[in-house]
């Protein structure tokens, strides 16, 4: 059984604000107690403080930078292993556009004008071809179909260079059009 936990009021909070305001002022007081004016003192006093103080710094933020990048690091793998276990789904379309609108802003204020429709041309095949391409590549009966109608072959399997002739077809022709 937990007693009941009474709520603080405002002269509480600003009773611990102070109290960490005095804190901060006995340990900066210290501080200068023991540093005094490093300015003043010799050479050798001075360089030894200097590594001190450079070598705790780094050392701090390597133990840190690891803690930090660990956490990161392990908070990417467990979303990544989520993800691949279907507990999480993430729709990577919606993802790429939202990046696309940024991208598109940060342009147009770095530059002082919005992208340039060849651009979203290019942008919007790109998308199309890579998706046709993971269709094909999955082995999609529908999208197999489709390109057995087209074609009139139907013992037609895709490989790597028919992919790379498309993309190769297409970079032409929007080469071309963007020529000025």
């Amino acid at each position: 059984m937990s007693l009941p936990i009474a709520k603080k009021g405002k002269d509480d909070a600003n009773k611990e604000i102070l109290d960490l305001k005095d804190v901060s002022k006995e340990a900066k007081g210290i501080i200068e107690k023991i540093l005094g004016d490093v300015s003043k003192t010799s050479a050798t006093k001075q360089i030894i403080i200097g590594t001190t103080s450079g070598w705790t710094t780094g050392f701090l933020t390597m133990k840190v930078g690891k803690v930090a990048a660990f956490a990161l690091g392990g908070g990417i793998i467990i979303l990544q292993i989520a993800a691949h276990q279907g507990y999480i789904k993430i729709n990577w379309d919606k993802i790429q556009e939202k990046a696309e609108k940024i991208t598109d802003k940060v342009e147009e204020k770095v530059t002082g004008e919005g992208p340039k429709f060849m651009d979203k041309v290019e942008r919007f095949v790109d998308k199309k071809l890579d998706k046709a391409e993971q269709l094909l590549k999955n082995g999609g009966s529908r999208t197999r179909r489709w390109y057995n109608v087209i074609s009139n072959n139907d013992s037609f399997r895709p490989k790597e260079i028919h992919f790379f002739l498309a993309s190769f077809a297409a970079g032409l022709a929007i080469g071309f059009a963007t020529a000025n």
